[in-house]
This record gives structure tokens, C-alpha cells and sequence, in this order.
């Protein structure tokens, strides 16, 4: 057992760790729900249809649906990855601890990274659940909808934990809101990307958000064409990278 899969223990510590705080998982799809309720349905109410980027037509509760779904991907993934990631490596020196025994960094970085992916996976499933329930689910595609989400909070994951290994304090969490709020607000989640300027269209292009809101957008309105598979390849590449780069600081912070 020495050495092989020790990540799995690295997992099974945060779910022991958090079944008892089962209830601070509320907080990670409530904003995406609230923003269903107030923008995609009381909005939508004065919007009535929207001409998606591909010329289908819906309303715009059903636009905003999928995009709030790969919201809440993002938020889950984000929450473990960062706050709680920094919490352990710097102050409650969890790593120091499990590093101590056979496991390596990348032990660390894949169970840190799978715990994040259930809690998104989670969050995930129960806003699925309330846009079928609400109607806004109009295709069988729509059942990769929860794998997919997992693509997207593995994606957020990597790259979350990667840039929180350069973090000294908490003041530079800053840098994660001023880059996940304008995510959030500009990814094609409330407007098709076609209101915006050609020349924004490439920057709205990069952010991994957008690639997320394009692939659940599909699926769940049965929009399915090519493009999907050129922003998982996206989502993957991105995933991969940011694994290796968090595993390698992890390994320089703690064992050099």
C-alpha cells in the first residue's frame, strides 16, 4: 500500500472533515440559484426570448440556466482549491503533516483537487435538478450535463490551487475575486457573444468560464455541434497544466 494511491487518503480526510459542516455546502449553489430566480426569471420576464450565438431560440431563463450551472461547477471547485487549499498549506500546516509519510505532492494536489470536484459535482447536481424541475431543461443531451461539470471544476481546480501556492496572504485572495467576478458577469452567462464587440469576443473566448457556459448551454438545449469538443479539449489541457504546475510548487514549497 506504501506509495500507491495515497491520494485517496488525502480525500477521504476532507470528506471526514466535512461531514459534519454538510450545511456549508448550501452556500456554493444558492448564488447561482438567486441569480436564476432574480435575472433568468425576473429579467427574463421584461427579455422574453434570445437568439443564441447558433440561431436557436429561447427564453432567456433557459439562457441563463446552463450558464449558472457551470457557475456552480466553478464555485465549488474554487471554494477547496483556494480559501481552504491556503488554509491548510500555510496555516494549519496540514501538508507538512501528510508529507511526512510516503505521500508526494501530487498525492496531495489529486485528492485536494478530487475533493473539490465532488463538492462541485454536488453543488452541480442539485442546480441541475432545480432548472429540470423548473422546465429549463430541453434536451436528453442534457445528461452529460453532471460530467461535464466535473470537466469544468476539474479546469478551475488546477489552476486555482496552482496560483494559490504563490499566495503569501490572505489580501491577495483579492486577485481571485477580480478575476473570477468579471468571469462570471462577461463569459456569454447572461448575453449571447455577439452583443459584445468582435474585438472582446476574443478575450471573452479565453476565459474558462466561457468554454464551460458554451458546453453546458449545449447540452442542455440540445445546441450540440463541433465547438463543444474544442472547449472540453480547452477545459482538459487546462486541468492537466494546472495539476502538473500545482503539484511541482507544492513539492518546492515543502519539500525543499
Amino acid at each position: 500500500m506504501v506509495g500507491y494511491a495515497l491520494w485517496r487518503f488525502v480525500l477521504l480526510r476532507d470528506v471526514l472533515a466535512f461531514r459534519r459542516m454538510w450545511w456549508l455546502f448550501a452556500s456554493g449553489f444558492a448564488e447561482p440559484v438567486f441569480y436564476l430566480f432574480s435575472i433568468g426569471i425576473g429579467l427574463g420576464a421584461l427579455v422574453q426570448d434570445v437568439t443564441t450565438d447558433h440561431g436557436l431560440v429561447v427564453s432567456y431563463a433557459a439562457f441563463v440556466a446552463p450558464a449558472m450551472l457551470a457557475t456552480s461547477a466553478m464555485n465549488g471547485s474554487i471554494a477547496d482549491t483556494t480559501y481552504n487549499f491556503f488554509a491548510k498549506l500555510k496555516f494549519s500546516k496540514t501538508y507538512d503533516t501528510m508529507l511526512a509519510t510516503p505521500a508526494r505532492p501530487w498525492d496531495v494536489a489529486i485528492g485536494e483537487i478530487l475533493w473539490s470536484l465532488i463538492r462541485g459535482g454536488i453543488y452541480s447536481a442539485i442546480f441541475f435538478f432545480v432548472a429540470l424541475a423548473m422546465g429549463f431543461v430541453r434536451s436528453w443531451w442534457a445528461i452529460l450535463a453532471i460530467p461535464a461539470c466535473l470537466l469544468i471544476g476539474a479546469a478551475f481546480a488546477g489552476v486555482g490551487m496552482w496560483a494559490t501556492t504563490y499566495m503569501t496572504s490572505w489580501k491577495h485572495f483579492e486577485f481571485v475575486t477580480l478575476a473570477i467576478q468579471p468571469m462570471f458577469l462577461f463569459s456569454a452567462t447572461f448575453f449571447p457573444l455577439a452583443v459584445y464587440p468582435e474585438a472582446l469576443q476574443w478575450l471573452v473566448k479565453l476565459m474558462p468560464l466561457y468554454h464551460g457556459v458554451e458546453i453546458q448551454r449545449g447540452l442542455m438545449l440540445g445546441d450540440v455541434h463541433w465547438g463543444l469538443l474544442g472547449s472540453s479539449f480547452y477545459l482538459l489541457a487546462l486541468a492537466a497544466v494546472g495539476l502538473w504546475g500545482a503539484s511541482r510548487r507544492i513539492s518546492t514549497l515543502l519539500l525543499t
